[in-house]
């Protein structure tokens, strides 16, 4: 039977060129973070603020931000330091947005999370921001944003309110272009749905739960009521992108989930969920997590008495909710899946099970993140 897992924690890498709104998105997250503890990692010489309050970051401090948060201003060369630091039980966080440096290498901060060997954090995606007024002046000047667009989960195309209908739409296809198969959305002064990036936490110890208001609520309340008295509903953060989900009685054929996860459609930005294998493994359940290209399976045991259920929610922008269901459908095992290749069709799962926790080789894991990392 396979041994409890470590509880990991989502590390998120927030890039942008310098004017792009990555610390206006950062805020907006912080204020709308619906109880969740957000530890903050900031790879320059800035400001993080939180209402009225303005945190300032110096490298090698950890400043406390006073709503369950924390944030750290570090050199890249001190990453693992911290990540060891707020991935303690102690900090009791759910989530790790790292904010690069404008001019920093985001692909680099990418490869060294993957590279990491912290067993409690969880590759949470690369989301680059981009300033839609600005967008041809910051190419022509820094080229290389071509390249950091490519390797992008998520491309958040901010300050659409600054430019017409017409030239909104030509850079977001300009943007999809280059950033092939990332999911592409855009915001106005860096808003939108934390629930892109994570999942809003319920404290297991009863914390910021059912109770008076906090200025948080009544902040994210007074937003919601000003974009439906301005813009409708259509202007509401969730419209900026899709969720589906699906659930299923009947185990999946291995294979056939691979290929559909292989060929996943272009803008489906995360999977989360569990998945039945039937026969390829009787003794678990598989808990997926797939953020852009990333993709990692964790064996769980089946709890005794446990309704065997294929379960996941895909969030995506511009996604077809009609077509992911047939090709989930499509996945579903014949009954009594039990081909004498079973335990062979499993192994393209499995090369997505982190090596510690099969108890395998290390090269083959670093093998594994390295394919992530270059893919």
């Amino acid at each position: 039977m396979t041994p409890p897992r470590t509880p990991q924690i989502p590390v998120v890498v927030l890039a942008g060129f310098l004017g792009s709104g990555k610390t206006t998105l950062l805020n907006h997250l912080l204020r709308n973070r619906a109880g969740t503890r957000i530890g903050v990692i900031v790879n320059d010489f800035g400001a993080i603020e939180i209402d009225a309050m303005t945190v300032s970051g110096q490298v090698g401090s950890t400043v406390s931000l006073g709503n369950g948060c924390l944030c750290c201003a570090v050199d890249a060369s001190e990453l693992d330091t911290f990540l060891e630091t707020l991935t303690r039980p102690s900090a009791r966080l759910d989530v790790i947005v790292i904010e690069a440096s404008g001019l920093a290498e985001p692909q680099e901060l990418v490869r060294m999370l993957l590279a990491s060997d912290n067993p409690h954090i969880l590759y949470g995606g690369l989301v680059e921001v981009v300033d839609a007024a600005e967008f041809d002046a910051t190419r022509q000047r820094h080229p290389e944003l071509d390249r950091h667009l490519a390797v992008a989960d998520l491309v958040v195309l901010n300050k659409t309110d600054r430019v017409g209908e017409t030239e909104r739409e030509r850079l977001r296809a300009t943007v999809a272009e280059l950033s092939g198969p990332a999911a592409v959305i855009s915001a106005e002064h860096g808003r939108i749905d934390p629930e892109l990036l994570f999942d809003p936490a319920l404290r297991p110890d009863g914390e910021e739960m059912a109770g008076q208001l906090s200025f948080e609520d009544l902040l994210r309340q007074e937003e919601c009521d000003e974009h439906e008295e301005r813009d409708g509903h259509a202007d509401h953060l969730h419209a900026a992108y899709e969720s589906v989900d699906f659930t299923a009685d009947v185990p999946m054929d291995p294979r056939r989930f691979m290929a559909f996860l292989d060929s996943r459609p272009e803008g489906l930005y995360r999977i989360k969920g569990f998945v039945d294998f039937g026969s390829g493994d009787r003794d678990n359940s598989y808990a997926l997590h797939a953020v852009g290209r990333f993709l990692r399976f964790a064996p769980r045991p089946w709890a005794r008495g446990e309704q065997r259920l294929t379960q996941l929610v895909m969030i995506g922008a511009g996604i077809d909710a009609a077509a992911l269901h047939e090709g989930l459908a499509a996945c579903r095992a014949e009954p009594e899946p039990d081909a004498p290749d079973t335990e062979r069709a499993m192994w393209g799962v499995l090369r997505y099970v982190p090596e510690p926790a099969r108890e395998g080789d290390a090269e083959a894991e670093a093998e594994m993140q390295e394919a992530a990392a270059e893919a």
